[in-house]
């Protein structure tokens, strides 16, 4: 698993934009940048839609006010699922960031066998704070929201 002071490795992921489907490259969107990233296991999943992108969709001006430059909202699903749940949740400020094949998440070491569940390899939940492409805070929660809450992130800016 990844630790403090490490660098965020550089992958291509997704993200929807105005005309569809971009690429969203980590080593260039996170330089120069304080970003709030934090992650579900799926998608319009029960925890991750009533409590976990809520909170963040609620704290958001909050986290920016507190020196965030980006909230950024993470998952091992496709760029039309993370799109969908971002506008059913009224998640339009926050960046809903598509990790479809698990190659960031595998990267982190932040992947979790979820087969158990029919769910295939998923991330783990989470949330960090990144400056200039280097990792300052990792809380992981493998049950419940304690250290990767919005509130829990926003007490570590």
């Amino acid at each position: 698993m990844i630790s403090t002071g490490s660098p965020i490795p550089a992958c291509s992921l997704k993200i929807m934009g105005p005309n569809g489907p971009e690429f969203f490259q980590t080593a260039e969107q996170f330089k120069g940048k304080k970003i709030v990233l934090f992650a579900v296991p799926g998608a319009f999943t029960p925890t991750c839609s009533a409590a976990h992108l809520p909170g963040f969709v609620v704290a958001y001006d909050d986290i920016i006010t507190a020196g965030a430059d980006a909230v950024i909202c993470l998952s091992v699903n496709d760029v039309f699922v993370m799109h969908a749940w971002g506008q059913s949740a009224n998640a339009e400020k926050l960046v809903m960031l598509a990790d479809g094949n698990g190659t960031f998440t595998k990267a982190l070491g932040l992947d979790k066998d979820a087969s158990e569940y029919h769910m295939g390899t998923r991330s783990r939940r989470y949330a960090m704070i990144i400056d200039d492409g280097i990792l300052t805070h990792l809380a992981v929660d493998d049950k419940g929201l304690d250290q990767s809450s919005a509130e829990a992130i926003l007490a570590k800016l």
